[in-house]
């Protein structure tokens, strides 16, 4: 063997070149091991982001079910001629929905150009943008506040992911954002781009409590968003991506300089010329915001209609609809309902002008206090001051304060002096509420009582300054004085048939159960016998009480109900024990314990004034729900009858001469039928007038909010001047009219005291024969002393030279100057239930053709108006003769009863 270098050199390189292959194989063999676990890895991290995506993508809304539509709309409330009054807008609520068509193209366009330049040219990712927000995140210090979602994505994040503002981590981000870019692809497949649009502009947040395009142009322009132009259209694109801080009302300043960048990108991407840039930038657009502003923020204060009809529905909604009371606001507030009150917007702004100009009131306002105050003591607690603790305060050295001032500079030296005390060292304010409401309050109901529209209402005097405040008209009980003499008393009395109009009540002393006297408003003296007519005319407290004591008052009460009173009182328990009820005499004169509202009273007295059939006062008609179907509906209602449509008349008949000559003369403003009842409580706190006319019934009332008497310059005549004012304008236009007699009303020969049909002559009143019982010629006074002594009236036919007796009380019909069946053209025809004379009256044809006919019946009927008049003197002569035998001791005036 050689062993020779050269044979070493051979051995050492071959050995190296096993070495080599050896390191070589396991360098291979290591590469091959770390690429298998790299790729392995990439392999399992791939599979599992795509599970993870998939899981995302899996838990994402289906698309088949994909809701996109915006949720919550603002209810629109409309007039009697269909004319947009307000809306009713609930947070996040202010949208009303218009389709593309209705959207301006300028609008469409700025929205595009500023938030997705290429919205029509993505599929629902815009990749480049994409791009563009990371490269300038990365060159702001990684800062990735640049967005990038497209509008698709943007509609998702509004009307799909609602959560998206409570996401709690960066991973809740990034799964809300994958699902977001995934639905956006699937949405494109779906709908086409203009809808997209159309849904995303009537979404989007705008300020000023707006959602969506068409609240925000009415709100900051007062037009629709078809009428939008280039340079209004830069002011609404520039507030979706910060609503607060580009708010143009708020920060003109903010929006003004985004609008520019808006501006900018309209004319880069060619939606707009270089001359229409030019005008849109000066165009001093913020100034008419301003304006708009102005007006809308008065608007944004609810009437006191409104206030009223908001509260009507809620009821209805739960009463009708079987709704909570929370789904009933909720559904009011963000339902999108169209309600179509029953406000004549005419009628209104009469109502609104007469009751808003200060000229219209007493000479002189006083001002009651109402106050807040809000304590902080040096412990973090806070105390509330209360109009009532300040009022306690003020009395200890004025006991006789009752918050009412002449001057408010009064009123703000004892806030001063409150304060004082009240803020001792250590305490802090936290906040003062002060009021200054005008006094004597006022409250009115109009409504077209053929329907039970009110149409008109007024709930206060004065600036309101918020929505939903105290309304008189609905949410305060007041005591209705002599108006309920009516209601209570006088209607049910006729339509039972226990009294007519001719019916007699002695006008002498008498007393309640409990022994308190009963008084006229007039004073002490006494009239004798007086008929009901009269009773009503010049509004008589004994008549008053002695027809609802004959009726029982538990008939009056019954009646009450039907007339749609929900405030009056059947038994209540005291919390001494003690039991009250309205079911008694006082009720006659308007006495009863909770009081009633205006508009309660009005719906009473429109029911008279509508034949007797009541129907309950509504504030709408109708109601549409969101997608214009009808939800609520009282156009074709049927109403309930109260009273006999003969009973209904007489009552207004004689409401006549309330206003003819009685107790509300003032009222009376002429070329038309006017039928009314005053009402003023014996202590002046309470005064109203309610009346009809065969158009409109109205209510009106005035007092004091804190119930302090009113005096002769206060304001004891502003319901009746109030009511008549408004009536005269309402009516000025319409041509005069008067309610038609029912075919059931005759004029019949009564009983001249109890009023009753009966055998033999009388007086002549309207009468319905099938409701009025007959006279049974007793008249001994009854429960209440009724009626003259029996010995004093003539109770046959032989007495009164009547021949031909009817002793079977047949109606029949007479010539009421001869009393002899009537010629076919008699125009004194008379129904009676007495005798007929022989023969036929002289009225004949021949008669009639005669030239002096016509005075010679004017002889006769002022003949039998005079033997009218003396048979009812007879009558009166012979009762004030007896009064005035009552010795003086038993008369006493008090001052607890109802006034005129």
């Amino acid at each position: 063997m050689n062993y020779g270098r050269k044979s070493l050199k051979k051995a050492q390189k071959r050995q190296e070149i096993k070495v080599a292959r050896v390191v070589r194989a396991l360098m291979w063999n290591s590469t091959l091991s770390v690429v298998t676990v790299m790729v392995s890895v990439c392999l399992i991290s791939v599979f599992f982001m795509f599970g993870v995506l998939n899981g995302i993508f899996q838990s994402s809304p289906g698309i088949s079910t994909l809701d996109v539509v915006p949720d919550g709309y603002a209810t629109v409330i409309y007039d009697t001629n269909g004319k947009k009054i307000t809306q009713l807008v609930a947070e996040d609520s202010n949208r009303s929905y218009v389709n593309g068509e209705q959207i301006s193209q300028p609008l469409k366009d700025a929205i595009v150009a500023i938030e997705d330049e290429r919205f029509y040219e993505h599929r629902g990712i815009d990749f480049q943008g994409i791009g563009r927000a990371f490269m300038v995140g990365v060159a702001h210090n990684f800062d990735f506040s640049e967005g990038a979602s497209t509008i698709t994505q943007q509609l998702l994040k509004n009307n799909v992911f609602v959560d998206w503002v409570h996401e709690a981590s960066f991973s809740d981000k990034i799964k809300r954002k994958l699902q977001e870019q995934y639905l956006a692809l699937q949405l494109e497949k779906k709908m086409e781009k203009d809808k997209i649009l159309e849904l995303y502009m009537n979404t989007i947040n705008l300020g000023q409590n707006t959602l969506g395009v068409q609240a925000a142009s009415l709100r900051y322009f007062n037009k629709p968003a078809s009428a939008i132009n280039i340079s209004e259209a830069a002011v609404l694109a520039a507030i979706p991506q910060n609503p607060s801080r580009f708010n143009p009302i708020r920060y003109p300043e903010n929006n003004a300089e985004r609008r520019k960048k808006v501006l900018g990108n309209m004319l880069e991407q060619g939606f707009i010329s270089q001359e229409e840039y030019d005008e849109a930038m000066n165009d001093d657009v913020y100034a008419r915001i301003k304006v708009t502003n102005n007006s809308k923020s008065k608007e944004e204060v609810y009437t006191y209609f409104v206030d009223a009809l908001t509260e009507q529905v809620i009821e209805d909604l739960q009463t009708e609809k079987g709704l909570t009371e929370t789904q009933a606001i909720n559904l009011l507030y963000s339902g999108g309902l169209q309600i179509y009150s029953t406000q004549d917007r005419r009628i209104q702004r009469i109502c609104d002008e007469i009751y808003q100009d200060e000229n219209n009131y007493p000479a002189y306002t006083q001002w009651l206090l109402e106050y807040q105050l809000t304590v902080e003591d040096q412990f973090g607690e806070q105390k509330n001051y209360s109009s009532e603790m300040l009022e306690r305060f003020i009395k200890q050295n004025r006991y006789n304060y009752n918050r009412l001032y002449n001057q408010k500079e009064d009123a703000q030296a004892d806030i001063d002096a409150f304060r004082e005390s009240v803020l001792t060292e250590g305490t802090k304010e936290v906040s003062e509420t002060i009021f200054m409401v005008p006094q004597p309050q006022v409250s009115l109901t109009i409504e077209d009582q053929s329907t039970g529209y009110v149409v008109a209402m007024i709930g206060g005097r004065g600036e309101k300054t918020a929505s939903r405040t105290l309304n008189r008209a609905v949410n305060t009980t007041r005591q209705p004085g002599s108006c309920f003499k009516i209601v209570s008393t006088y209607a049910p009395a006729i339509d039972i048939g226990e009294f007519s109009l001719a019916s007699k009540q002695l006008d002498g002393p008498f007393c309640y159960k409990n022994g308190r006297p009963v008084n006229n408003w007039w004073g002490g003296n006494y009239r004798g016998w007086l008929n009901l007519r009269y009773g009503i005319k010049m509004s008589c407290n004994i008549v008053t009480v002695k027809t609802l004591t004959d009726i029982t008052p538990q008939v009056g009460f019954d009646y009450l109900q039907d007339f749609g009173f929900t405030t009056l009182v059947d038994r209540r328990e005291t919390y001494n024990g003690g039991v009250v009820s309205d079911i008694g005499q006082p009720m006659a004169l308007g006495g009863i314990t909770d009081g009633v509202t205006n508009l309660e009273l009005n719906a009473a007295y429109a029911t008279i004034a509508n034949g007797g059939e009541y129907l309950a006062p509504k504030l709408y008609s109708y109601i549409l729900d969101h997608d214009g179907k009808v939800f609520l509906d009282w156009r074709d209602r049927e109403g309930e009858h109260v009273l006999h449509d003969s009973t209904a008349y007489l009552i207004l008949d004689a409401m006549k001469d309330v206003v003819n000559g009685g107790t509300g003369s003032a009222c009376n403003f002429g070329n038309m039928a006017i039928a009314g009842k005053t009402g003023t409580t014996s202590d002046n706190k309470d005064v109203w007038f309610a009346g009809s006319t065969p158009y409109y019934t109205a209510t009106t009332w005035t007092g004091f909010d804190n119930n302090v008497q009113m005096n002769g310059g206060t304001g004891i005549a502003l319901s009746k001047t109030m009511w008549r004012t408004v009536m005269a304008r309402i009516h000025e236009d319409l041509p005069y009219a008067d309610w038609e007699r029912p075919d059931s009303l005759v004029q019949m020969s009564v009983c001249p005291t109890c009023g009753k049909l009966r055998n033999g002559t009388g007086v002549m009143e309207w009468v319905d024969p099938e409701v009025l019982q007959s006279c049974n010629g007793i008249h001994h006074g009854g429960a209440t002393g009724m009626g003259m002594p029996e010995e004093d009236m003539p109770d046959t036919e032989e007495e009164n030279g009547q021949e031909n007796m009817n002793p079977n009380g047949e109606i029949r019909v007479v010539c009421a100057y001869t009393g002899q069946t009537p010629s076919e053209e008699c125009p004194y025809k008379l129904t009676t239930t007495g005798a007929v004379a022989a023969g036929v009256c002289p009225h004949t044809s021949a008669f009639m053709a005669d030239p002096n006919a016509d005075s010679v019946l004017e002889t006769q009927l002022q003949e039998m108006k005079q033997q009218n008049a003396e048979a009812e003197a007879a009558v009166t002569a012979a009762a004030s003769e007896e009064v005035s035998n009552i010795p003086d001791s038993n008369v006493e005036i008090i001052q607890n009863d109802s006034s005129q």
